[in-house]
């Protein structure tokens, strides 16, 4: 891949110089100064955004996690997982009941009530979302058990078949999950600081996790599993860490949709949810944490801005009538050129640094993002 140059401006040679002069101090100011930016755009998009744009800037943050989630899995450790919907499935469903008030869970059970003593239970949001994360990637655990022993189409296959098996038991169990009615009238506590939080703390983990010896080992297995193993890393140890892990945060992911949508049902997690995610990270590039920010960012906005092709339009000369579904057709074609012509995605394996947008030149031309 080639080296995207940019201008040589007089503020970008100026943070340059600085950088080059002193890049451990200069990196950890730019950091904060990024951050800092995105929490007064946060916070002046809450006070400004309608409801509808605020809730696209909600589905951003979460899909930044979600798709970093199963990029930890599939990108950076080399295991093709396509069980991520039964884990938000887990994650969703346990926040939604630990957090729900008593008299919500009555008027939604009025079929078959609620077992006990989940009819009673009410527990903050945080500690629910947290215990929802746990059960997911308690359930990771135990799918990865067996399934972690299969590779490629097979290991595909196999999470695939779990997947389904955890909806279709959400979809049976009706004193606990309600079966297929779902649940309604939701507590909505997923704002703006609840959706970025979740994304910026999952790209900071990811980010640490990677750049540890663990990352090293998840890299050497993705690359190759016999010579990692020759190596002396344990592949079933490292294959489990990432699949808990990325379990955990789908389960957290799940959580905040719930919350935000206000309401769930089994239906919400079909495979087509898993697709989804795993656009992102195939667009984005797998096995590069920026990519997949950039990529949950552009498919989101993406399927919203889509919708328009689904309402009759009036082009002066020809009237066409609203197709239903028109919007993923053209979705899924413009991903399709994108796969032709970025095989590897937008980023491949590459990351946005500071050095390499202001790291030091040694007589070569001027870089933006590092191959």
């Amino acid at each position: 891949m080639g080296k995207i140059t940019l201008p040589r401006s007089g503020l970008y040679s100026l943070v340059a110089a600085a950088y080059r002069r002193e890049p451990k101090r200069w990196g950890p100011m730019l950091t904060g100064a990024v951050i800092l930016c995105l929490l007064l755009f946060i916070y002046w998009a809450g006070r400004n955004f309608n409801p509808y744009q605020v809730r696209i800037l909600n589905l951003i943050g979460i899909n930044i996690g979600l798709g970093l989630s199963l990029n930890l899995i599939n990108g950076f450790t080399g295991q093709f997982s396509l069980g991520h919907a039964g884990f938000m499935a887990v994650g969703a469903y346990t926040t939604t009941l630990l957090m729900m008030p008593p008299a919500v869970k009555q008027m939604n059970f009025f079929m078959v009530p609620l077992i006990s003593p989940l009819d009673e239970i009410q527990l903050p949001f945080i500690v629910a979302l947290l215990l929802g994360g746990l059960v997911s990637a308690l359930m990771g655990f135990f799918i990865g058990a067996p399934v972690l022993r299969l590779r490629g189409d097979y290991l595909a296959i196999a999470t695939l078949g779990f997947s389904e098996i955890i909806r279709i038991v959400i979809t049976n169990i009706r004193s606990v999950t309600n079966g297929a009615l779902g649940l309604k009238a939701i507590p909505a506590y997923t704002n703006l600081w609840w959706s970025w939080g979740f994304a910026l703390l999952t790209i900071f983990v990811i980010t640490r996790l990677i750049h540890s010896s663990y990352g090293r080992a998840f890299k050497a297995i993705r690359e190759d599993e016999i010579a990692a193993e020759a190596m002396g890393i344990g592949l079933f140890r490292h294959k489990m860490l990432a699949f808990t892990l990325g379990a955990f945060l789908a389960g957290i992911g799940g959580g905040f949709q719930a919350s935000l949508l206000t309401t769930i049902d089994p239906n919400m997690f079909r495979f087509i949810l898993t697709f989804e995610i795993l656009l992102i990270v195939v667009l984005g590039g797998m096995g590069s944490i920026t990519g997949t920010v950039i990529a949950a960012t552009i498919v989101t906005i993406l399927k919203e801005v889509l919708r328009g092709v689904e309402a009759p339009m009036n082009l002066g000369f020809i009237s066409l009538p609203g197709i239903p579904g028109m919007r993923m057709v053209i979705f899924s074609l413009l991903l399709i050129l994108v796969v032709l012509f970025y095989r590897e995605g937008i980023m491949g394996q590459r990351e946005l640094s500071w050095e390499g947008l202001f790291g030091p030149r040694n007589g070569r031309p001027e870089r933006g993002v590092e191959a």
